[in-house]
This record gives C-alpha cells, structure tokens and sequence, in this order.
C-alpha cells in the first residue's frame, strides 16, 4: 500500500509540474506566447509578428495585423504599441505607428493603417546598444482597460509620485527622477512654483520610475486576472507631443519582465504632456490591467 501511494504521489506531482511548465510556455505574466512568425488574437486584433532583425542601433520586426471580426470592436490601429521583450536594462516600447521617424533606413516600410481594420508595416523599436537580452516583442494597447483593475496615485512637480506600496497591485512605484519643461524646451526648477508666468502655455514633466515586486506574486494575480499590468501617466497629448523626450518615453509601459528572472525590478521614464499646469501640478499616474501578447524568438 505504501508503494502504491508513493506511486501515486509521484504521478501526481509530475502532473502539477508538467501543468505548471506548460502555463510557462503558453503565457508570460498572462500575455499568450507565440514563436516569431506566427499569428495570434489580441484586443480585437489579428496580429503576426515575423521578421525580428537588428538595424544599427534599432530592432526591427514587421507587422501585418487586421480586425479579427470585420466590423467587430477592436482597439485603434494608433494605439498599439509594442515593445522589447527580455532582461534589458530599461524598457523600450514604440507606437505601432510613427515609430520609425528618425530611423534613417530607406529600406523599411514604416508600419501604417490604410483602413481603420488593416495595420502593416516595419516597427522600430530603439535605440539600444546592447541588443543581446532581446528575446522578443510584446504587442498591447493603453486604450485597453480591464474593468475594476484601476488604481490612480497624483503626481506633481518637483516631488513626482510619493511612493507607492505593493498592496493595491503587487507592484511598488518609486520616483527616482522629476524634470519640468516649458513647451518652447526650457526646463523650470522648483523656483519657478513661486513665479506667477512660469506656469503659462503648454509643457511636460519627465517622471522617472522604479517599479518592483515579486514575481511569483506578480505571475500569479496575472494570469488570474488574464493580462499583466500596465503603467500609465496623464495627460498626455497625441503624435509625436511637444518634446522628442515624450516621443521616446511615452505615456505609458508594460509591466512585463523575462519570466527567468525572480524579481520584478524595472526601471522606466514616462512623459506628462499639455497644459503646463496640469501637466506638472495635476497630473496621475495609475496602474492599470491590460491585455497583450508576446512573440518569442527560439532559446540557444
């Protein structure tokens, strides 16, 4: 009897094993996982992904996505951003269009929409020098709210965000950085909250984030919730914005680390953009449920 209950326990846990290796194939943080190459539905999106390739200091991958339902909903072409997936040293991630402005290739063909259904084209995706942590593309989309997943913190120059604890959502934010600018590029310092002209016009706030937590808890509430978390900062303003350092930030980030590593430790810079008082006094900064998908490259 002894026998056939070690027996037993042993299958048992083979199972649980094979179970649980097998979610780590499938989904990252609860965003499905394909191969590069192949096809999958996102947000009302078919989207495949092929192609991912290094150009100077740029990484490329060409995108060919369409309406999964002809007429069904689905978030705009212009929202979709995608990023790089891997233990980098801080995040990169670039609107599906418009992101290739200042790379100089003649060879590409920036990623358009020429139908509200239709998206095709190259993403750029960069710069990073140090190209050998990527070992993927992550694709998802700030209009992409889960419903009750919102937690909104105030934001304000010069202090940025006052920390955030891991309760709401597993993750704690930090501000490590607070840079202020006129629209015209002139940066204000804290003086300047005493000058009744300096907050007159337009401008933008650079807030730089660490975002850490632990990522078994981080996996687990993931993929119970059917998506990782996105970071998102407000307001913001639409296209290029006022500032090539908006451009490049953005306004928002997906929370998505390499599944190797045993922490969520992620640093990330994000850009508040409009009218200068409510870009640098009333701005947010919320966390936020979302949707996305990865596509992977074959491990060595």
């Amino acid at each position: 009897m002894r026998a056939l209950l070690a027996v037993l326990l042993a299958l048992v846990t083979v199972a649980v094993v094979a179970c649980s290796d097998d979610a780590a194939d499938t989904d990252v943080y609860g965003a499905p996982t394909a191969a590069i190459g192949e096809s999958q539905q996102v947000i009302g999106w078919n989207v495949a992904v092929a192609n991912l390739r290094f150009d100077g200091d740029y990484v490329l991958v060409d995108v060919d996505a369409s309406a999964a339902q002809p007429g069904g909903q689905h978030v705009a072409a212009e929202s979709l951003r995608f990023g790089l997936y891997g233990a980098l040293a801080h995040p990169i991630e670039a609107n599906a269009i418009g992101g290739c402005v200042g790379v100089t290739n003649l060879n590409l063909r920036p990623a358009t929409s020429p139908t509200p259904e239709r998206l095709s084209g190259t993403v750029c995706l960069g710069p990073l020098r140090d190209q050998s942590q990527v070992r993927g593309v992550y694709a998802y989309s700030p209009q992409d709210r889960m419903k009750g997943t919102t937690f909104a913190y105030a934001a304000a120059y010069p202090l940025g965000l006052p920390p955030v604890e891991q309760n709401d959502t597993g993750l704690a934010l930090t501000t490590t950085s607070v840079e202020a600018f006129r629209d015209d590029g002139a940066q204000l310092n804290p003086t300047a909250l005493g000058d009744p002209t300096a907050f007159e016009g337009n401008g933008y706030m650079l807030l730089g984030l660490d975002i850490t937590g632990l990522a078994e808890r981080y996996r687990d509430e993931s993929r119970a919730r059917g998506g990782p978390l996105m970071v998102v900062i407000a307001p913001s303003v639409p296209g290029q914005g006022l500032s090539p350092a908006c451009s490049a930030y953005g306004a928002s980030l997906l929370v998505l680390p390499d599944a190797s590593l045993d922490a969520v430790s992620v640093r990330a810079s994000l850009c508040s953009q409009g009218e200068i008082n409510q870009a640098l006094l009333y701005s947010s900064v919320s966390v936020i449920g979302t949707h996305a998908a990865l596509w992977t490259t074959p491990r060595d």
